[in-house]
Order: structure tokens, then sequence, then C-alpha cells
């Protein structure tokens, strides 16, 4: 079976690729991979490794719908990380959010039902709950995103459920917390505060601070996805948490311990527009019924990705997010 996996040359969807190549991942029933991506700033090949004979790499728009149909031709199963994904740049222009997690979404799915694709997993956001004051959001809890990007993500969301129930689509979504690791675009908190600090820069530190997020090491997401790929139900919905809560303030301070600064590196500088205070999943389901448990404590993991930027200056200094 030939699984197309979208936005694969970014930061989660070629951790998935290597993982599944590398025999980290079950790879149940897959015998090749195609990657469809369309190369956009946060995507590269080198996030890739290419002279794997099993790998294919297609440049290309997942709103290109001539392309789309001729690989759902060819292919068994569809993961689509494929996504638009930074607040920021969603507030400044939501646009490209909307054609791309709205627009190519549907593309893909259209595609799939029309070539009898067996399966076809989402992936999307805790952001799509908006911000959550107590409790944690659980799969059942209606969606009420703020940002442009959590907006174009639930719409996306629902197409793709839309699609199991009028058409009987084997979809399956899967819902995160905030991934980090290695080869993150460094536009993102973790990679953005660990070069600029490692340079000796100052970062910024929205509002007071004290937003909560839920941290999830890309490792272990991919673990999860692959989990509801092979084991999951149709129709449904898996939360996917990293089990590490903590304030923005908190993280910060973990990293400038990690990188050996202090608090004189960091400028608190206003607040994100509806910046949502706090997200929380509720990730039991997908641990009752796939067995699922993240692996890489917090303290490890983020230890290993402040040790892989400080290795691998040439990948990131090209794509170092200006101060």
């Amino acid at each position: 079976m030939n699984l197309l996996v979208t936005g694969a040359a970014g930061f989660i969807g070629s951790a998935y690729v290597r993982m599944l190549l590398e025999g980290e991942l079950s790879g149940a029933g897959v015998r090749g991979v195609t990657v469809l991506d369309k190369l956009t700033y946060a995507g590269s090949r080198e996030n890739l490794d290419l002279s794997d004979r099993r790998l294919r790499f297609v440049h290309g728009d997942i709103c290109d719908a001539d392309l789309v149909g001729a690989l759902m031709a060819e292919t068994g199963q569809v993961v689509h990380f494929a996504a638009e994904s930074h607040v920021d740049r969603s507030i400044a222009d939501s646009g490209a959010f909307v054609r791309t997690n709205v627009l190519g979404t549907q593309t893909l799915l259209e595609a799939a039902l029309r070539h009898g694709v067996e399966r076809f997993v989402h992936v999307s956001t805790d952001e799509v709950y908006g911000s959550v004051d107590t409790g944690w959001s659980t799969e059942a809890d209606r969606l009420d995103p703020n940002s442009p990007y959590a907006a174009s993500k639930a719409s996306s969301d629902l197409i793709a459920l839309a699609y199991f129930r009028t058409h009987g689509l084997d979809v399956r979504v899967t819902r995160c917390s905030n991934n980090y690791g290695p080869w993150q675009f460094p536009e993102k908190v973790i990679p953005l505060f660990i070069t600029r600090l490692l340079d000796g820069g100052r970062v910024p530190l929205y509002g007071d601070g004290l937003n909560v997020r839920d941290w999830l090491h890309v490792t272990d997401h991919c673990r999860a996805v692959e989990l509801v790929r092979t084991g999951g139900r149709a129709g449904e919905v898996y939360n996917v948490d990293g089990g590490v809560e903590l304030t923005n303030r908190e993280l910060t301070e973990r990293l400038l311990a990690a990188c050996g600064k202090g608090w004189d590196s960091v400028e608190f500088v206003p607040d994100r527009k509806g910046h949502d205070r706090r997200y929380a999943l509720d990730g039991g389901k997908l641990r009752r019924e796939l067995g699922y448990r993240p692996v890489t404590g917090f303290e490890r993991g983020l230890a290993g990705t402040v040790d892989w930027y400080r290795a691998n200056r040439a990948w990131w200094e090209p794509r170092r997010v200006a101060a």
C-alpha cells in the first residue's frame, strides 16, 4: 500500500516520515511513501532522506485538484499534515490559511473519495477548542476558535468529518497540543527562543507571560498519529496531549537555564491580539482505546532539543527569524 503524506517537508510531517522509514513506527501495510509538499518557507527537502528508494517526493500544492487526483489514484491511505500554522501570520494575513487549511483539505478529501482511498487521517490542533479556563477539552466539546489560524483548522476538521458522515469516507481526526523538538522552523516559541539565546540575543515574552500551554514532543505526536492510522475508528476524533502544562514564564525560565542565560535576555512585549489564555486537552480517549502514552519526558526532550539546535547551526541560521 502506498501512503500519501501531505506537508511532510515541514516539522511534524517530516518527523513522521523519518520515523516511519527508520522503523520507529509500525508502518503497518505501508510499502512506499509519497510526500506532497508545496515547500513554503517552513518546508525543506533537507528534512527528508530523499535517497531512500521507498520515498517519493512531489513538489506541489494540495489545492491543485489535478495533481491531487493523480496522486490519490495510486494511494491507499492518507496522513494529512499540510497546513499554514503560525498564529501571528494568520492575524496579519488570513488568506493563505483559509486557502490551504480549508480549500486544500476539501480538495484532498474530494479526491480521496473519488478514487476510493481506504483511510484519511486529518491532523489538527488543540486551538480549535479555544481558550479553556478550567478543566480539559474533550473530543465532544464544541469548537470555539479565536484566531484566524484556529478557525481555519476548525473548519477543516468539520469538512473532514462531514465526508465521513455524508459519504462514508474513513476519516480519523487528531488534535494535538503544542509540539516541540528538532527540525522545527525557528518562528515557533521554543526554537525561536533557543536560537536567539544561543546567538546572545533577547527573546520576546507576550503580555504577563502567564498563558498556559501543554507541551508534546514531536516523536510522541507521531506515535499517536500512527496509532490512530492503524488502530483508530472511522469518524472519530482523538486528542493527543503531552501532559506537561507550563505558563510561558515557566517555559522561558527552563529555556534560559538550558541556554545558560538570565532574565536580562527577556523582553516583555505587548500581548498578541486575541491571545488564548490556556489550551488543555483531555487525552483519555486515545490512552484508553489505543494505549497511547507519551514516552519523552519534558526535561529530557527540551535538553535534547537545545542540544540539536546547538549542533545544527547550518540548518537553522539561514532560517532564523529576524529580531
